[in-house]
C-alpha cells in the first residue's frame, strides 16, 4: 500500500453555545484542520487537528504550514505501515506541533485499519466497545447552569463536568447545588482549568468532600505540580493532570512524584495516538489511570481519541463532548451517544465512508 495523494483544508465551526473556562472567555468558534491521505488501492485515510494557541502553541494557519512544508512530501509515495518512522521524521520536523503530528498520525492509522478491515479500536487492541463519557458544562451564572444539567438529566447523560477555577467560593456553592439537583448516582467532576492558587485549591477540596466527587481536574497552574502531592492528602478525592501533561516525560514525572490519581490524555495535546498510548502505559506501571480527553473537536477527532479509549483496560473514563456543540459537524455519526455511553459505527477504521 502506497500513498499516492494528500489534500488539507481548514474549517470553521460555531458552537450551538458559546462557553467559558478559567483562561478564556466567550469561546464561540473553532478551526479544525483536516487531511486525507489517498493510497494506490483507493483507501482514504482520515485525520484532523484541533490547534489551540494557548495549549498546543498552534493555530491553523501553521498547521497548513507543517502540511504544505513537510507533511505534504513526507507521506507521497509512503507505506502507511511504516508509521512510526514517518511520525519520527515528523516529530523532529515539526517540534512543538502536537496537534499537527495527531492529524497525520490519525491518518495513518485510519488507514491501517481500514487495510485490516476492522474498526479502529480492534486494530489498536479491542478492549470494549462502550465508554461513559461526561459532559461539560462552562462557567456561567447558577442558574443557568442548573438549566443546563436538568437537559443533560433528560438526555440520559450520566456523568457531569464542572468549569470553574475563577471564584473559589462559587465553585463551592454550585458543586453543592448541581449534586443536589442529580442525586447520588450521576458522576460528578470538577476542573478547574489552572485557576487555583495551592491554598484556595486546598479549600476547595476540603468545603466539597461531602458532594461526592469523582475527581479534580487541573486544579493549579502546572508550575504548581511539584506540591500535589500535598492536595492529595486533604481528602480522597482524586485529582487529575491535564494542562500539566503534554509528553511522555511529564506522565513519568507526575506519577513519579505521586501526584496525580489520573491523567487527563487528549490527542491533539500529547501529539497522536502513539504517545497517547505510551502515555497510558507509563500511568499503568505506576497505578494511575487515564481519562481520554478531547479539545474543541468535530466527530473526526472525537472518534479517533474513541477508538483509543476503547483500546485500553487503564483508560477508564472519557471526556468527548465536544461534537455536541459543533453547528453543521460533517462527521456526524461517527460516534454514537446512547444511554450515556459513547461508542462507534463499527465499520472499519475511524467509520469514514465519504470523499472529500
Amino acid at each position: 500500500m502506497k500513498i499516492v495523494a494528500s489534500e488539507c483544508w481548514v474549517e470553521r465551526f460555531q458552537l450551538k453555545e458559546s462557553y467559558s473556562i478559567a483562561y478564556q472567555q466567550d469561546i464561540s468558534h473553532c478551526d479544525n484542520v483536516f487531511l486525507t491521505l489517498e493510497t494506490e488501492d483507493g483507501l482514504t485515510g482520515w485525520g484532523m487537528a484541533a490547534p489551540d494557541e494557548i495549549v498546543t502553541g498552534e493555530d491553523a494557519t501553521t498547521v497548513l504550514q507543517s502540511y504544505h512544508g513537510h507533511i505534504e512530501a513526507c507521506m507521497k509515495g509512503e507505506n502507511p505501515f511504516f508509521y512510526s518512522r514517518l511520525y519520527e521524521e515528523l516529530r523532529e520536523a515539526l517540534p512543538g506541533q502536537a496537534s499537527a503530528l495527531a492529524m497525520v498520525e490519525i491518518a495513518l492509522y485510519d488507514l491501517m485499519a481500514q487495510k485490516a478491515g476492522v474498526p479502529l479500536y480492534m486494530f489498536l487492541g479491542g478492549f470494549k466497545q462502550k465508554i461513559i463519557t461526561s459532559v461539560t458544562i462552562g462557567i456561567l451564572p447558577d442558574t443557568d447552569v442548573l438549566e443546563r444539567v436538568d437537559r443533560l438529566l433528560a438526555k440520559g447523560i450520566r456523568s457531569v463536568k464542572l468549569k470553574g477555577g475563577l471564584d473559589v467560593e462559587r465553585d463551592i456553592r454550585i458543586t453543592g447545588l448541581v449534586r443536589k439537583k442529580i442525586g447520588k448516582h450521576i458522576t460528578l467532576t470538577f476542573d478547574a482549568n489552572q485557576g487555583y492558587s495551592l491554598i484556595e485549591a486546598a479549600h476547595f477540596i476540603r468545603n466539597t468532600k461531602q458532594f461526592g466527587l469523582d475527581l479534580i481536574e487541573q486544579p493549579t497552574s502546572p508550575e504548581l505540580t511539584f506540591q500535589w502531592h500535598l492536595l492529595r492528602q486533604e481528602s480522597d478525592i482524586p485529582i487529575m493532570a491535564d494542562e500539566s501533561l503534554k509528553k511522555l516525560a511529564d506522565s513519568f514525572s507526575l506519577t513519579s512524584r505521586q501526584a496525580v490519581d489520573f491523567l487527563n490524555i487528549k490527542l491533539m495535546k500529547v501529539g497522536g495516538i502513539t504517545p497517547a498510548l505510551q502515555i497510558n502505559s507509563s500511568a499503568r506501571s505506576a497505578a494511575v489511570r487515564c481519562m481520554m480527553g478531547c479539545m474543541d473537536e468535530s466527530s473526526l477527532g472525537i472518534a479517533a481519541g474513541l477508538h483509543v479509549a476503547l483500546a485500553r483496560p487503564n483508560i477508564s473514563h472519557a471526556d468527548l463532548d465536544s461534537w455536541l456543540d459543533i453547528e453543521g459537524d460533517p462527521f456526524a455519526g461517527l460516534v454514537i451517544l446512547e444511554d450515556g455511553f459513547l461508542h462507534t459505527n463499527e465499520t472499519p477504521g475511524l467509520g469514514i465512508n465519504r470523499k472529500r
